[in-house]
């Protein structure tokens, strides 16, 4: 695996490739990577002849109260784990690579609707941040198909309504969420997580199959929004939200059952997690 950490010599290689006609898949990643990380890296080479993944902690993507400080860099761990998985290519650049200008002075790009719900409400600028080095990571990697995971799912359909609206020529392929054996979803802020709290956090996927089960009823949606919301806080969690959504994250109308996805985001002591379960 050849690592990367400039633009040019990254367009120089995935040019080769191209030329040679085989088709380039992308995987960005802050990385810090897990088993799920590596589950996108084998759904990308199912798709491609060449992977590339990128380690890039974004700092625009972060509020002024959230961890970018100590979120974990683990650049050569990250590298040994992506090598062993096939990929073909790491790029990690540095901030100044990635702006240029300087982050201040950085063309922002937003997505409109979609960003000011949920994460968007609890984290105002987020996905500004999240939407801006998509672009720049899709125009300097020029993919043919990237891999983003369900994890985060408001994530997916805003990278969604992107690469539709800016006319990016990229395949969009959704990986399922890889869960640990208590159904608790991989991710990296897992580990901030005590030896309690971890006892306590997998309540959120057990949560969402218990709306799943209800949403199967009669029971408006509203009540079991609020009886999810009551489990969480009676487990020692903080809720930012316990919600039904279609699919596309519009309001479904009180009767609605098909479709649907639940969502949660939920504080244990300094850890904010998310998760998210399709409901039929």
């Amino acid at each position: 695996m050849q690592t990367l950490t400039t633009v040019t010599e990254l367009r120089a290689l995935v040019r080769e490739w191209k030329r040679d006609g085989q088709r380039v898949g992308f995987v960005p990643t802050m990385g810090n990577l897990h088993a799920g990380h590596h589950a996108l890296i084998g759904i990308a080479k199912q798709h491609a002849d060449r992977t590339v993944a990128s380690v890039f902690v974004n700092p625009t993507q972060f509020g002024p109260n959230e961890d970018f400080a100590r979120y974990p860099r683990t650049i050569g761990a990250d590298a040994e784990g992506l090598a062993a998985q096939g990929c073909d290519a790491l790029f990690a650049p540095t901030v100044d690579e990635m702006y240029p200008e300087g982050v201040e002075q950085a063309v922002v790009v937003c997505v409109p609707g979609i960003t000011t719900l949920l994460d968007g409400a609890h984290r105002p600028g987020h996905f500004d941040g999240v939407a801006t080095v998509v672009c720049r990571l899709f125009n300097m990697v020029q993919p043919d198909v990237a891999v983003f995971g369900q994890k985060d799912y408001q994530q997916l359909q805003v990278i969604r309504h992107l690469v539709r609206d800016l006319a990016f020529p990229i395949e969009l392929v959704s990986a399922p969420t890889v869960r640990d054996e208590d159904g608790l979803a991989l991710s990296s802020r897992n580990q901030y997580l005590s030896v309690s709290e971890r006892v306590i956090a997998p309540t959120i996927p057990r949560t969402l199959l218990a709306m799943r089960f209800a949403a199967r009823g009669r029971q408006p949606l509203a009540m079991i929004e609020a009886d999810a919301i009551r489990r969480l806080t009676a487990a020692g969690f903080v809720v930012d939200y316990a919600v039904i959504l279609r699919a596309d994250l519009a309001a479904p109308a009180p009767d609605e059952r098909g479709g649907l996805v639940g969502l949660i985001a939920a504080r244990l002591g300094q850890t904010r997690l998310i998760d998210n379960m399709l409901l039929d």
